[in-house]
């Protein structure tokens, strides 16, 4: 167990310099680790670790055993109370003490009885220290007295009337358990016509003819004697009315009658509970069981509800066919109006059930061990629960706290102790009682004062072997009073430990996160308090990881061949590893054909069984790693048919020296077809059990032609054989002669045979039954056995045949039974067989785990303790135990779903489990709860607990707004997850030149209520690169990355010019230039080609002086588009004139205008400059005037477009 003593959080300085990592002191109560060596010096006040219960009845066949176990330093010593007295066991020649140990024992079965031992029993154990006691044990014997013996008259009634058969049983201690059986102990159906009630009583709705029987036996079970008492058997006969003549109603008085009514239908009347309502007490924690049984014809249905409220879902049982509800662990909440409802065709009833649930007292908070060291001060606290409400006293070493010895370190205040500024004289034993009408608790806390040096329970020289990159945890266990202080060194010269680096664990255990070989060396772990200090040292090596540098591979082989894979380790040269082969995850089969060659796996002959994965596994005693590869077997290239052939069926079969267990067959082989026999195959069938199923008998060489075979009795044989050579099986002979042979007792028992309750109140006995081959006769039956394994009684029996299945009714709650089923028939039983253990049924846990403690490793991991509840209180076999835990909400979340509950299940016997994926700085509650295999049990009390700090995610958004010619602002969202509290956001950003290039990182600090932040006298069109992360006390979250870049200033020709130059260095751009150049020239050469065949086009040489106002001329600078004559004048265009800038020419202008080339008015451009259709040749061809030349309109205005 850890130590409690270990401070909640880390004392480490916040530089980054060179510190003494240490545990700071907590003034708290310290828990003394179970240490051997350490107990053995410590003084410690007696604790009684077992005693019997406080309600303890005794068998009074045996020798009473009342326990008080207890610990402590000195051993304590005990004595006895009984009946508030001083029990001297020294005068009592029966009374004897166990030595070392508190536990009496009463010898009665030499003599004595045990009603002489009746009363309440107190166990002091006490040392130097104080005194603990034990609760008031009251001690009774068990009592199973005989049913009073009664004349019961047959009874006789008519078909359809309600009928109940009483049972009363005896009164016994503890009371009975009731069941209703025949004369052939088997339990009497039941529905929900007829049901047994909660007092035992059997209740008919209506009586059926089928009912009639004279065998209606009430029995009681006294389980703590194991004894079954038996009432008079009832006889019930149930006639019609049609069936009374005249003579029988002469003979028969209306007394002998049960009841009067016709039976008719009729609505329901409850037979239980009387009236319309009644009430109904229970305590908190047990079971509530609620009863209604009604009669009517036809038979009622019972519902059941909650005035003002709703049955709770998961405690809420319904037995007996509706007609008991019952609510597990009750609460006060469960107190109310309860209403069963009887309806049946003819009509509805309801009974009220007032229910208030009362409390004994329970435990809120019980007092704990206090162990302080001198001058400490400390708090006994002592907090009960209970309906009425319990009232708290306190006792010191048995005695109580008002005329004990005056202590002036201690105060009471009602159900607290303060203790302040202790010594060693205050150590004692108190003892708290919280106590009502119904019950009482008695708990023991003691107050243990000890002054001790520091000492260190971790050996010494410890060796640690860590392979690299792992982390590395480094033990440091310790006590003292006063708690001491951590400190650890690493190497000879004492050099301290970076926080950085390290983390230190709240028990000592120093932990490096990350070991790499730097981390070799010798740590030391020294521990202080004001009265000493001590020291211990430890060694840690780090190992090179095993890795597999040559992995199998993948291989696909023809079947017969060979195929190897090939697996070389490299590994840290002081480790040994052992490298082993497996097939599909399981062993390599034990074949000869698979061998090991230095580091390959070799399989010859390969078969279509040998595909499947193959993994090399290396391990060494720090480390392990494996790598897989498949092998696929195809077939071989095609052979020719073989020459052979399989032998022809033999034949004449004939049967001799037939006896009762053997007979002789002979046969003829047939032809073997150029392959020798190698055996002779023999089956059989039996006709009788199993026709048509033919059976493996023997086989003989392939030499013989006869064989003497062994038979079974009881079996109609008939035989065949078959012949096998090289090349395989022949077909079937032809079937024998039949052969029956006779009878005989069974050989064998059946299998399997096992013993399960499927309720809480049986034994199903099952087995594997046998077939008709192993019968060995007719008749067969089974001799089902039982007896409970712990107890004297005789064996119990029962014959059944063509079953495998026995339910025996009535056992106790899981116990363990021993069990047998034996075979027999007509000629005799079968062996003796062989005893196996069953239990009865399972029920569901009636305590849940205690002591609940919660310890939180880190943010996102919690580790449970738990201590595990008694066996007896789990009825079932321990399947585990299970952790139910959940976040708390905040109100609005919880207004808007349910809160989820996460469930991890531990099994077996485990009494703690880790935690994982919590979520940091949340608040949690856990419950636990014992698992067998009917289910659940209770829960324990929640406990709450809170996750640590973490760091936050990354913020759910970051955006840039606002940019500006220096500036840009920044908007963002917080963390979605903060897992923390928030202390600040940090913001890193740098700028990105046209190559790529990052600059000079600036690094900002922005507090954490901000979501905007404005960046000022940034660069102008400058590019942008910001980083983002919030941050926690725990650390800096994810980042999120943005980019933004700062406006351009159009008026600056300077800016343009730059775009415009880094807008041309793209790669993008300059290929798009050059598909739109190599356009071009295609268009140039096709128009050169088009106006070599339809001459040139003549223009002015000057613009005419009425052009139209609307067409501008193209400046010589901007490329704008000149003028076209106008429509009167047919010169030639001018040299180096253009089209109009709205790339339109107007028919009535020009003659020669692009109307007659196009497609009207209004042509358009295509994306490279051209127009869109081609020229029709319209005009005459005419020379060119000078040395001007025309050119095509449309390839020029598209150059004109890029100039």
């Amino acid at each position: 167990m850890q130590l409690k003593i270990m401070p909640k959080k880390k004392c480490l300085s916040a530089g980054r310099v060179p510190l003494i990592l240490f545990l700071c002191q907590m003034i708290s109560a310290l828990e003394v680790p179970l240490d051997p060596k350490l107990l053995e010096d410590l003084v410690q006040p007696p604790t009684i670790t077992q005693q019997s219960p406080k309600d303890y009845i005794i068998d009074p066949r045996e020798n009473i055993v009342i326990q008080c176990e207890a610990k402590g330093k000195p051993p304590p010593s005990f004595s006895w109370t009984r009946n508030g007295t001083h029990f001297d066991i020294d005068k009592d020649p029966l009374v004897t003490m166990k030595p070392g140990s508190g536990t009496l024992i009463i010898n009665i079965m030499s003599e004595g009885k045990a009603e002489t031992y009746e009363g309440v029993y107190q166990c002091t154990a006490r040392n130097e220290r104080g005194a603990a006691i034990s609760n008031n044990i009251v001690i009774r014997p068990s009592r199973s007295p005989l049913w009073t013996k009664e004349k019961l008259e047959p009874m006789i009634l008519r078909n359809g009337q309600p009928l109940v058969l009483p049972c009363r049983p005896p009164i016994g201690l503890p009371p009975p358990i009731i069941f209703w059986m025949d004369n052939s102990f088997q339990r009497l159906p039941q529905s929900e016509r007829v049901s047994q009630g909660l007092n035992g009583d059997l209740y008919f709705s209506n009586v059926l003819p089928e009912d009639t029987r004279e065998d209606y036996i009430c029995y009681a079970r006294f389980n703590h004697t194991q004894t079954i008492q038996q009432k008079q058997p009832i006889s019930v006969k149930v006639i019609s009315v049609d069936e009374l003549n005249d003579t029988i109603a002469a003979n028969l008085s209306d007394t002998e009658f049960y009841g009067a009514k016709s039976s008719r239908e009729r609505p329901p009347t409850f037979l239980t509970p009387e009236g319309n309502a009644s009430n109904k007490e229970e305590l908190r924690g047990n079971v509530l069981s609620l009863e209604c049984i009604a009669e009517g014809l036809p038979t009622p249905i019972i519902y059941w509800i909650k005035e003002d409220g709703i049955l709770p879902i998961n405690r809420t049982f319904y037995r007996n066919f509706k007609k008991t509800l019952q609510i597990i662990h009750v609460s006060e909440a469960d107190s109310g109006n309860y209403q069963c409802i009887a309806k049946n065709a003819l009509g509805a009833i309801h009974h009220t059930i007032s229910v208030t649930v009362k409390a004994a007292p329970y435990w809120i908070m019980a007092p704990q061990n206090l162990v302080l060291s001198p001058g400490e001060d400390g708090t006994l606290i002592c907090r009960a629960n209970g309906n009425p409400k319990p009232r708290i006293s306190w006792l010191t070493n048995g005695v109580p706290i008002e005329i004990a010895p005056d202590d002036p370190s201690r105060k009471i205040d009602g159900d607290t102790i303060i203790f302040s500024n202790v010594q060693e004289r205050s150590s004692a034993v108190y003892q708290c009682n919280a106590s009502n009408e119904y019950g009482y608790l008695l708990a023991n806390a003691f107050v243990n004062v000890l002054a001790e040096p520091p000492r260190i329970l971790t050996s010494a020289n410890t060796l640690y072997q860590v392979i690299a990159n792992r982390p590395a945890l480094l033990d440091c266990a310790f006590f003292g009073s006063p708690l001491p202080t951590i400190e650890w060194f690493k190497g000879a010269k004492g050099s301290a430990l970076h926080e950085d680096i390290y983390v230190l664990h709240e028990n000592g255990t120093l932990e490096i996160p990350v070991a790499q070989k730097d981390s070799t060396g010798t740590y030391t772990c020294v521990a202080r308090n004001k009265l000493g200090m001590a020291k211990n040292e430890v060694h840690l090596e780090i190992k090179d990881p095993t890795r597999i540098i040559k992995q199998p591979e993948y291989a696909i082989v023809q079947r017969g061949s060979t195929v190897s894979f090939e697996c070389k380790v490299k590994h840290d040269q002081t480790l040994v590893p052992t490298v082993m082969w497996l097939k599909d995850n399981g062993e390599l089969p034990s074949d000869e054909r698979f061998t090991f060659e230095k580091e390959q796996l070799v399989v010859a002959d390969v078969s279509d069984d040998d595909g499947g994965t193959y993994t090399c596994v290396a391990n060494t005693t720090l480390d392990s790693v494996s790598a897989s590869a498949v092998l696929s077997v195809v077939a071989p290239t095609p052979t020719p048919a073989p020459i052979y052939d399989v032998p022809n069926p033999p034949f004449d079969l004939e049967l001799t020296n037939q006896l009762d267990k053997s007979v002789q067959l002979s046969w003829t082989p047939g032809n073997d077809n150029n392959s020798p026999i190698t055996k002779f195959i023999i089956e059989y069938e039996d006709a009788m059990h199993q026709a048509g199923l033919w059976h493996y008998q023997a086989e003989v060489s392939g030499t013989q032609t006869t064989a003497q075979l062994k038979l079974s009795p009881y079996v109609n044989y008939s035989f065949r054989v078959m012949a096998v050579n090289g090349i395989g099986r022949s077909l079937p002979s032809q079937a024998s002669e039949q052969y029956l042979t006779k009878a005989a007792e069974p050989d064998t028992n059946p299998t399997a045979v096992e013993g399960l309750g499927s309720e809480p109140d049986n034994l199903v006995i099952t087995w594997k039954p046998l077939n008709g081959f192993e019968s060995n006769g007719p008749g067969l039956q089974y001799k089902v056995s039982w007896r409970q394994k712990d107890g004297d009684d005789e064996w119990t029996s029962v014959f059944v045949a063509n079953v495998s299945k026995y339910i025996v009714s009535g056992t106790p709650t899981f116990v363990p039974y021993l069990i047998k089923v034996q075979a027999l028939n007509d000629a005799g039983f079968a062996p003796e067989p062989a005893v196996v253990m069953g239990h009865s049924g399972e029920d569901l846990p009636m305590v849940a785990p205690g002591n609940v403690r919660v310890n939180v490793v880190n943010s996102t991991l919690a580790e449970v303790h738990w201590d595990p509840v008694p066996l007896k209180s789990i009825r079932g076999h321990l399947q585990g135990y299970r952790i139910y835990y959940w976040k708390a909400q905040n109100s609005s979340k919880r207004n808007r779903r349910h809160i989820e509950k996460k469930i991890l299940t531990f099994q077996g016997s485990k009494t703690h489990g880790m935690l994982p994926g919590l979520e940091p700085f949340s608040h949690y509650t856990l419950n636990v709860r014992v698992v067998n295999g009917k289910g659940e049990g209770p829960a324990s009390p929640d406990k709450v607990f809170n996750t640590p700090e973490g760091v936050p995610s990354a913020p759910s958004s970051l955006k840039i707004v606002n940019p500006t010619l220096d500036s840009l602002t920044l908007e963002w969202d917080p963390p979605s997850h903060p897992n923390g509290i928030l202390t600040e956001y940090t913001l890193k950003y740098q700028p990105i030149n046209s190559t790529h290039e990052l600059g000079p990182l600036v690094d900002l600090k922005i507090p954490a209520n901000k979501t905007r932040w404005t960046l000022k006298n940034l660069n102008v069109s400058t590019r942008y690169k910001f980083y983002f992360y919030a941050q926690t006390s725990a650390g800096s979250g994810s980042q999120i990355t943005e980019e933004a870049v700062t406006t351009v200033d159009e008026g600056a020709g300077k800016a343009m010019a730059s775009r415009q130059v880094d807008i041309a260095t793209q790669g993008w751009f300059i290929g798009l230039m050059c598909a739109v150049a190599l356009l071009i020239l295609i268009l140039l050469i096709v128009c050169f080609i088009r106006r070599n065949k339809g001459g040139k086009y003549p223009v002015k040489e000057k613009e005419d002086a009425h052009a139209d106002p609307e067409i501008q001329p193209m400046k010589e600078d901007d490329g704008t588009f000149g003028e076209y004559s106008d429509a009167e004048d047919h010169k030639p265009l001018k040299k180096g004139s253009r089209t109009p800038s709205d790339r339109t020419v107007k028919k009535e202008d020009s003659d020669d205008s692009l109307v007659d080339y196009g497609e009207g008015v209004n042509g358009q451009f295509n994306e490279d400059g051209s127009f869109i259709g081609q020229y029709s040749g319209k005009k005459e061809k005419e020379p060119a005037e000078g040395n001007e030349s025309s050119e095509a309109p449309s390839p020029v205005n598209a150059m004109n477009s890029f100039v």
